[in-house]
């Protein structure tokens, strides 16, 4: 499944003009944090969904807001149908859009929005 949605990315942001995508994955939020501030000055935006701390992470949340980035939140399940504390997204405070309830096919939208919103 993991490998599917690397190859949904990789193909999105393809069409969607960028001339690169780099994918990244980790169960570790100091991991998480590092790879958002590794792209600074390095991307042009991000596409992010950071599981379960989504509802956590002040941590990812600041680093989000430190680099500037453009950034979109995606969530494969529809997140506001689940329990109450899911209700509550952090990163949402640094993301001009949040894709929820698409399954892999909101990174495909992630990829078009963020073009869009660059311009490419």
């Amino acid at each position: 499944a993991y490998q599917a949605l690397l190859a949904l990315c990789q193909e999105a942001a393809a069409e969607a003009g960028f001339s690169e995508c780099s994918c990244f994955q980790s169960n570790h939020e100091g991991d998480l944090v590092d790879a958002i501030q590794d792209a600074y000055e390095s991307y042009d935006g991000i596409v992010i969904n950071p599981g379960a701390y989504t509802h956590t992470s002040i941590a990812i949340l600041d680093a989000a807001k430190a680099v500037g980035l453009p950034m979109v939140e995606v969530h494969i399940s529809k997140v506001d149908e689940r329990e109450d504390f899911r209700q509550v997204s952090y990163i949402r405070a640094a993301c001009f859009e949040t894709i929820s309830g698409m399954g892999i096919e909101g990174y495909r939208k992630a990829m078009v929005d963020l073009a869009e919103r660059l311009g490419l």
